[in-house]
């Protein structure tokens, strides 16, 4: 239940589609007699794209997000295994698709090489809501990493999971951690906070390694506007929607802390 209702609830209030759709509703209004309140409401959801789409907003909601967790020296060892996260990878049309998370893919392969006796567990089913999945992201993951020359027999792949709690749980049934080993987790570094705090929760002991950075931290990170509106809105979209989720799994009780710290 929570899997569908946090679908349909993000696909309203995720700020890019939420002043689309409040867009939308002052073009209706504005065939009738709140045509007035209507001009108002439009001039809000320009207001709200604009500040979206062009202003350093976007950065300075997903960097605290960012800096929570330090980057790590890849070379530490030892490695027991590597968990990498779902939200990267898939397959169309027979083949693999990237998305523009697809560091989380690359940094797993750079790990296996400095880590040769790491296991590489991939977590990722299918999280679509209405039409049925023919292949899972743990399907694309097995073909890229094979492709990539990693030896089939080092990968553990979950492919059941649609959302972050799912991972964690999921990947702590199939591996069943040992006290005394290292695993690291690999997401997105704005996705990191939540991830450590559901794996935590689900009794899994993982240490950070995140990547796939869309702040570049530095000072200007707070200044610097956007010059491409796409890109701008997706960052936005990804930033608050963290947010949003850390909130959500807070008081759904799949994390002990608002705000995960290492």
């Amino acid at each position: 239940m929570f899997f569908i209702l946090s679908k349909i609830v993000w696909f309203v209030f995720s700020p890019v589609n939420f002043v689309i759709l409040v867009a939308g509703l002052s073009v209706l209004l504005a065939f009738t007699r709140f045509a007035r309140p209507a001009r108002w409401i439009a001039l809000f959801s320009l207001a709200a794209l604009g500040l979206m789409a062009f202003s350093p907003l976007p950065r300075a909601v997903i960097r605290p997000l960012e800096d929570r967790f330090p980057q790590q020296d890849a070379r530490k060892g030892p490695v027991t295994g590597i968990v990498v996260l779902g939200g990267a990878v898939g397959i169309a049309r027979g083949d693999i698709v990237l998305n523009s998370s697809a560091v989380r893919m690359t940094k797993a392969v750079e790990l296996a090489r400095l880590h040769p006796e790491a296991k590489i567990v991939f977590t990722g089913g299918a999280a679509n809501l209405i039409t049925e999945a023919k292949e899972t992201e743990a399907d694309g993951a097995k073909l890229l990493f094979e492709a990539l020359g990693l030896d089939p027999a080092r990968l553990i792949l979950e492919d059941q999971s649609r959302n972050t709690r799912e991972n964690a749980v999921f990947s702590r049934r199939l591996v069943d951690p040992k006290p005394g080993e290292r695993w690291l987790l690999v997401t997105s570094a704005w996705h990191m906070p939540r991830s450590i705090g559901v794996f935590r929760m689900a009794g899994f002991d993982v240490e950070a390694f995140p990547v796939d950075y869309w702040s570049s931290g530095e000072v200007d990170d707070f200044i610097r506007p956007y010059s491409r509106a796409p890109r701008a809105l997706e960052v936005a979209d990804n930033g608050f929607k963290e947010w949003v989720g850390l909130l959500a799994y807070r008081l759904a009780g799949y994390t002990d802390a608002l705000f995960p710290a290492p």
